[in-house]
């Protein structure tokens, strides 16, 4: 079954670890991007219905309900397997968790980030452990029980003890789900531009080393087990059946369709994007034209040792597969990077670290 991801790239400020495309724009802009986003899903032709919808940002809990109902409404499939919305906490009341569950919602991806407020406030984030914990019990009250919530390995100051912390309040607040991202120095952030410039600004000074930051993972990956929520991807951890199934169209190669500004979309065989920016985005649908700049056949044999391999599970090779991969095979699994079984490849713990590196080398051969 296919999917459906919506794009809302607003938000009240922007984190400093942040690399999406996604910032503050003006109000004007955003209701005129409500209509566009209105406008493009209403001219969409349905030759399948989804079975799961992720509505992410951004910071799409910003949406008010009355406006966010009518969007969902157009789209196919309700009740959907799975409806995500991204949630940036301090954004959730009673009455709006209400509104999302009628709405067809029924999970929320909560941005936590960090439990520790000195970790937070240096990101640009304002919200507390108690905070988080008192929506929780709302979305749980509003009949959303299935909730995510979004941890970085890395932040400035971080140390395992603070680390360890925020590891804690999970066990506290049992979520079914975790997912878990190591901090990576990118020019596409403020806090990796900092950090690449040598800068002072946003605790740059006080990013931890790559080392610390991974032992982290490798803390997050003992710890979670312990609490029963597995990892089935990189950087996602699940108590079982409470896998993310949308994300999980990603890493399978499913047919999905994205709307907005920035979104992707997948058919099986080619891949596209809409144009990046929010006012390009509007300018396109306002003049009746395609928000789609970009759409090329899909490398179906790369993709699938670039997903598949960021699965708990791995991939299934093929005779060609082994013949033709047989040296890096190989020297990974003498270095304890993958582990074969049967005619499956996957990734070790110690392989997950270095994960860049090893599915590097199945691309562009």
């Amino acid at each position: 079954m296919s999917g459906v991801y919506v794009s809302y790239p607003f938000c009240a400020q922007k984190c400093s670890y942040c690399n999406f495309s996604s910032g503050v724009f003006s109000r004007e802009l955003e209701r005129e991007y409500l209509a566009a986003l209105a406008s493009e899903l209403n001219n969409q032709e349905w030759p399948w219905s989804p079975d799961t919808v992720y509505i992410g940002g951004g910071t799409p809990s910003r949406i008010a309900p009355d406006d966010l109902a009518p969007i969902l409404a157009v789209i196919p499939g309700r009740p959907w397997r799975e409806a995500t919305i991204e949630v940036a906490p301090g954004n959730v009341t009673p009455d709006r968790a209400a509104a999302w569950r009628r709405a067809g919602l029924n999970r929320v991806s909560l941005g936590v980030q960090s439990f520790v407020e000195s970790e937070l406030s240096r990101t640009g984030r304002k919200h507390t452990a108690e905070v988080v914990a008192r929506e929780i019990g709302m979305l749980r009250e509003a009949g959303i029980a299935n909730i995510n919530i979004d941890l970085i390995a890395g932040l400035p100051g971080q140390t395992e003890q603070s680390w360890r912390e925020s590891l804690a309040w999970i066990e506290q607040l049992a979520p079914p789900h975790v997912s878990v991202y190591m901090f990576e120095i990118d020019e596409d952030s403020r806090l990796g531009q900092e950090v690449l410039l040598n800068g002072m600004r946003y605790g740059a000074p006080d990013v931890p080393s790559e080392d610390l930051t991974a032992d982290m993972y490798g803390i997050a990956l003992a710890e979670l087990r312990r609490m029963g929520i597995q990892r089935y991807e990189i950087s996602n951890f699940a108590r079982p059946g409470f896998e993310s199934i949308h994300n999980l169209k990603y890493w399978t190669l499913a047919p999905y369709r994205g709307f907005g500004s920035d979104a992707h979309s997948f058919d099986g065989a080619a891949r596209a994007q809409n144009v990046e920016l929010p006012r390009e985005y509007v300018g396109r649908i306002r003049a009746g034209e395609s928000p789609r700049f970009s759409s090329e056949p899909s490398k179906l044999h790369e993709d699938r040792f670039l997903v598949g391999l960021r699965l708990a599970q791995g991939i299934e090779l093929e005779p060609e597969d082994w013949r033709q991969f047989e040296a890096p095979i190989r020297r990974f699994v003498d270095d304890g990077l993958l582990t074969r079984d049967g005619e499956r490849l996957r990734l070790t713990d110690r392989g997950v670290l270095l994960s860049n590196d090893v599915i590097a080398e199945f691309i562009g051969a």
